[in-house]
């Protein structure tokens, strides 16, 4: 069954999609974090970081390419913005479909509360 990203990059469920290439997909996030939360997500099912083949340095490489220039698009690169992939259930992973945050817009504070 596909997952929500694949049908999103497929264009059967709607999405506020603000890139897309032959490679990936970049959508405004349903549940926005921060005043800009983006997800790029490779066209190319991929379920997890740990589940990318050394195959697919490039398209990797393309996501992030493509996450600083919606940055800077969006009006956030000159004060700083922050890139996020959960991995799997204890890195907070929702979607089984690898994907890139890009959040920005407002100070985003610590990386990781302190226990």
């Amino acid at each position: 069954m596909p997952t929500l990203f694949e049908r999103i990059v497929a264009r059967e469920l709607p999405a506020d999609i603000v890139h897309q290439d032959d490679r990936v997909t970049a959508f405004r996030d349903i549940h926005p974090r921060a005043p800009v939360h983006i997800l790029v997500v490779p066209n190319k099912p991929i379920a997890t970081a740990d589940d990318i083949d050394d195959s697919d340095e490039a398209l990797v490489g393309h996501m992030f390419t493509v996450a600083r220039d919606l940055a800077r698009r969006e009006g956030i690169a000159a004060n700083g913005y922050r890139l996020i992939i959960n991995c799997r259930e204890h890195g907070g992973q929702e979607v089984y479909h690898l994907h890139v945050h890009l959040v920005g817009g407002a100070p985003l504070g610590p990386m990781i509360s302190a226990r």
